[in-house]
């Protein structure tokens, strides 16, 4: 019996979902170094989540998207938030705004499928092959190589280095915990509350810590643009769907592409330097994560499932 044409047509978008995300993932980098010249990052973020927040939480009232039902349910949401939202970005921009590449940025927080594949182990009681660990250290030793090149060439910070770390904790975390905890979420409702939860998080410490000025030129008017509508709307809700539909293991596969893609858009679009060393590092690392994905297709598959 033959699927209707509707089937047919959602398993190829979802066929093609990973890819297209992928390259928005790796855009964003790029339009959130551009905006940082002119914004610091807590503030531009906080300035971000809001616009987000009152839009998507519009967009789910106009079109009845359902809310959480019950406070437990409530609580699960906004705790993957504060890990995906708050953490992961606050993480991945404080590394941009202290001098961090945007492909090298990119590298260390896409170390996710590495450590989601290890940490399958502990997670499902399982045994983590040789091969995953193999995996793991060229994964690590190809993002040290392009980290200490970058940092010996006066290109970033050790403080930047650090808080992109922070950020690959909150994206590999938040999205296992948002797969595990959160199945019933409306991409469209939980959206607007994880954003609403980012802003009230972020924004006081950006009053703390930072001095609140933006500097509105057009390019930091069309990074905002472009980080509200296709980072934070598009393919937020694009992400969520993947992870609740099943896709978050083939997400994972794909990731190890955005550090190449944003490093390639940086040289093109903000010169910044792509030398061989940096791409010998970033391939080391794409074979690490070509090991663990090979070899731990089923338990990450578990993860995302």
């Amino acid at each position: 019996m033959h699927e209707p044409p509707s089937a047919d047509r959602n398993d190829l978008m979802l066929r093609f979902a990973p890819a297209l995300f992928v390259l928005l993932w790796s855009s964003g980098f790029i339009a959130a170094k551009a905006g940082l010249a002119d914004a610091e990052p807590l503030t531009y973020l906080s300035l971000r989540y809001w616009i987000v927040a009152i839009l998507m939480a519009g967009l789910a009232l106009a079109m009845r998207a359902p809310w959480p039902r019950s406070r437990r349910e409530l609580g699960h949401v906004m705790i993957a938030g504060v890990m995906l939202q708050a953490i992961y970005f606050a993480g991945s921009w404080l590394a941009l705004g202290r001098g961090v590449g945007a492909g090298t940025a990119a590298l260390i927080v896409c170390l996710q499928p590495v450590i989601t594949a290890v940490l399958a182990g502990p997670l499902l009681g399982e045994r983590v092959s040789p091969r995953q660990w193999l995996g793991l250290a060229l994964g690590l030793t190809g993002v040290g190589l392009v980290v200490s090149h970058k940092l010996g060439a006066g290109l970033g910070s050790a403080e930047g280095v650090a808080w992109a770390f922070l950020g690959l904790l909150g994206i590999t975390f938040g999205t296992l915990y948002q797969k595990k905890f959160c199945r019933t979420m409306d991409p469209r409702s939980g959206t607007a509350i994880q954003f609403l939860v980012a802003a009230v998080l972020l924004t006081p410490i950006g009053w703390l810590f930072e001095d609140g000025t933006i500097n509105w030129t057009p390019t930091f008017i069309a990074s905002l643009g472009y980080i509200v509508v296709v980072m934070s709307l598009f393919t937020m809700i694009l992400l969520t769907m993947m992870i609740q539909r099943g896709e978050a293991s083939r997400v994972t596969g794909w990731f190890f592409l955005v550090p190449p893609s944003a490093a390639l858009l940086a040289w093109i679009i903000l010169d910044e330097p792509f030398g061989p060393v940096a791409l010998a590092g970033m391939a080391v690392a794409a074979v690490g994560v070509a090991l663990v994905m090979t070899s731990g297709r089923a338990t990450v598959g578990k993860l995302a499932n």
